[in-house]
C-alpha cells in the first residue's frame, strides 16, 4: 500500500482534531480567570467570538458546496484566541466582525486550514485595531478612577504592579493572566504539540532586546513587567507556534522566534501603539516562507558524499527581486534624508515661530517675553532630563517671564513635554504671577485621531484655567482641582496632566517670586 501526498512528507500520531482540542483545553485556564475577573461581558465576548467563527466557517463551506470542516476544531481555537486578545468591555459587535474576518478572509479565502499565510486570529485583531480603534480601547476595571493599561503606563514612565499583571487582575485583555497562560502553554510544550524552539526563542529575543536597548539594563523588575504585558506570553506560546505560519526546520523556527522577539521589543520601545506584539508575529508569519527557502531541513537518509563521489555545488545567488527591493529602499532612504537635510532649518524655524505664538496665546497680557535667569540656570543643570520623579517622562523645555509695557510681571509661559500614546505631547502653559493656570496650547500633538487628538478640543482644554498646586486625573465628572480624562485616551490624558503638574511644580520650585 502506497500513500501519495505532497511534500513535506510528515507523519505524526496527533490528529488535527486532537491538537485543536488540546489547544482549546490549554486556553481554558486563561479563559476562566478572565471571566471570573472581568464578569459577564467578558463571557459574552468569548461566546460570541467562538460562535461567530464556527458559524462563518460552516456558512462559507455551505455556500461553496464544500465539506464542512467545523468539526476539526480550528474555528473554535481561532475564535477563542481572538476573544482572549480583546478587552473585557469591548462592544459585543467587535468579536463578531473579527471572527468573520478571521475565518472568511484570512482562512477560507486562502483555501482553509493549512493554506493561510498569516495567523487568522492575529490578522483579525490587527484589522480591528486599525478599523475600530475607539471600540478596541481597553477600558479600566474601576470606573471611578481613570487608568491606563499596564503597557501604556510603562510607556508613560509610570510604575506598574507586576503581581496583578502575572495573576491577570490588572486592566488588560481577557486573556491577560500570565500564570494561566503559562500553565496551558507549558502543557502543550510538554506534550510536544508546540515547538520549544519558537516559544522560548521569542521570549529570549524579546528579553535580550529590552535589556540591551530599554535603557534600564537587565533590571529584573523592568523586564518582568514587559514580559507580563502586551500579549507577549500568549503570542509566544499560542500565536507564533501556529504550524501553518511557522517554519519547518528547527533552525528556521529558532530564527523565526528570535525575529518576532526582536521586532516585538523594537515596537514596544519605539512604536506608537502600546500593544504592538501582534504586528511582530504577523511580520514573522510573512517571513516564514523565506526562512524555509534558505533553511532547509536535512532529508531523511541523507549522508555526506565520500571521496569516491564528487559533485559540484551550485553557487549561492541572491534573488533578483531581493536586489531590486534593496536598491529601491536605499534610493528612497537617500532621497528622504536629502529632503530632510534641505528642510531641517525651515522646519526648526517654523517650530520656533509656532512656539512663540503659543506663548502669546497662553499669556496674552504680556507685551514682551524675557528669559528667567533662575529658570535658565535650572534647565541647564537638568541638561534636557526629566523634571522630578512624580510626573513620568516629563521635561521642562523653556520657561520665560511675560511683562507688560511698564516692565511688571503679568505671567509666565512654559514649554513642557510629556510622553503620550503617539510620541511627545508638547504644550505651552500660561500661568498667572500667583501660579494659576491661564490657558494651555499644544505645539506638538501626534495622538490617535478621534481619541488622543481630542485633547486639542476646547471641551478638554477649558478644564485647565484656574487650576493650581497639584491636579488629579479622574474618570467622569471632575472636582475643584481635578481633570476629567478623555474616554479611550487615558495615556494622552495622563501625559497632559503630568505636563501640567510638572509645570506647576517648576513654578513653585523655581519661578515663584522671581523675575
Amino acid at each position: 500500500m502506497l500513500n501519495l501526498s505532497a511534500a513535506p512528507h510528515a507523519r505524526d500520531k496527533w490528529t488535527t482534531p486532537f491538537i485543536m482540542r488540546m489547544v482549546t483545553l490549554s486556553l481554558l485556564p486563561a479563559t476562566i480567570v478572565g471571566i471570573l475577573v472581568y464578569g459577564w461581558n467578558a463571557f459574552g465576548v468569548v461566546a460570541l467570538a467562538i460562535v461567530s467563527a464556527v458559524a462563518s466557517e460552516w456558512l462559507f463551506c455551505k455556500a461553496c458546496k464544500k465539506p464542512s470542516t467545523i468539526w476539526d476544531g480550528s474555528a473554535v481555537v481561532t475564535g477563542l484566541l481572538l476573544a482572549l486578545s480583546l478587552g473585557p468591555q469591548t462592544p459585543l459587535y467587535i468579536p463578531v466582525i473579527g471572527s468573520v474576518f478571521a475565518i472568511v478572509v484570512c482562512k477560507c479565502c486562502f483555501g482553509g486550514l493549512g493554506k493561510n499565510f498569516i495567523n487568522p486570529a492575529l490578522a483579525a485583531r490587527c484589522f480591528l485595531l486599525i478599523s475600530f480603534a475607539n471600540a478596541m480601547a481597553i477600558k479600566p476595571i474601576v470606573d471611578t478612577v481613570a487608568s491606563a493599561t499596564p503597557v501604556g503606563a510603562m510607556k508613560a514612565g509610570e510604575v506598574v504592579d507586576i503581581t496583578k499583571m502575572f495573576l491577570g487582575t490588572a486592566d488588560g485583555v481577557i486573556g491577560s493572566s500570565i500564570l494561566a497562560l503559562l500553565v496551558g502553554g507549558l502543557l502543550l510544550w510538554s506534550l510536544d504539540i508546540i515547538h520549544g524552539q519558537i516559544c522560548f526563542s521569542v521570549l529570549i529575543g524579546f528579553t535580550v532586546f529590552l535589556g540591551l536597548f530599554g535603557g534600564k539594563g537587565f533590571d529584573p523588575a523592568y523586564l518582568l513587567a514587559h514580559l507580563c504585558g502586551g500579549g507577549v506570553v500568549m503570542g509566544a506560546f499560542f500565536m507564533a507556534t501556529d504550524y501553518v505560519t511557522s517554519p519547518v526546520s528547527r533552525l528556521g523556527q529558532f530564527i523565526y522566534g528570535c525575529l518576532i522577539g526582536v521586532l516585538g521589543g523594537l515596537f514596544r520601545l519605539k512604536g506608537n501603539t502600546a500593544d504592538s506584539f501582534s504586528y511582530a508575529i504577523i511580520i514573522g508569519n510573512v517571513c516564514s516562507p523565506l526562512i524555509d527557502t534558505y533553511i532547509v531541513q536535512k532529508p531523511f537518509a541523507y549522508r555526506k558524499i565520500g571521496k569516491t563521489r564528487k559533485t559540484s555545488k551550485e553557487p549561492f545567488r541572491i534573488p533578483k527581486p531581493v536586489i531590486a527591493l534593496t536598491l529601491i529602499a536605499a534610493i528612497a532612504g537617500v532621497a528622504l534624508s536629502g529632503v530632510y537635510s534641505m528642510t531641517k532649518d525651515t522646519i526648526e524655524e517654523q517650530k520656533l515661530q509656532a512656539e512663540r505664538a503659543s506663548y502669546r496665546e497662553v499669556c496674552p497680557e504680556a507685551e514682551t517675553f524675557e528669559d528667567s535667569e533662575a529658570a535658565k540656570a535650572k534647565l541647564e543643570e537638568l541638561a534636557g532630563g526629566n523634571w522630578g520623579t512624580n510626573f513620568g517622562s516629563t521635561r521642562i523645555n523653556e520657561a520665560i517671564v511675560g511683562k507688560d509695557a511698564a516692565g511688571n510681571v503679568v505671567g509666565y509661559a512654559l514649554s513642557v513635554s510629556s510622553k503620550g500614546f503617539g510620541g511627545d505631547v508638547t504644550m505651552a502653559l500660561g500661568l498667572t504671577p500667583d501660579g494659576e493656570v491661564k490657558k494651555i496650547s499644544f505645539t506638538e500633538l501626534n495622538e490617535t485621531a478621534g481619541l488622543g487628538m481630542r485633547a486639542n478640543e476646547d471641551s478638554f482644554k477649558d478644564q485647565f484655567p484656574g487650576k493650581s498646586g497639584s491636579v488629579s486625573l479622574v474618570k467622569g465628572d471632575a472636582g475643584e482641582n481635578e481633570i476629567s480624562a478623555l474616554t479611550g485616551a487615558t495615556i494622552t490624558s495622563t501625559a497632559v496632566t503630568n505636563a501640567l503638574n510638572a509645570g506647576l511644580d517648576f513654578y513653585d520650585t523655581v519661578l515663584k517670586g522671581g523675575n
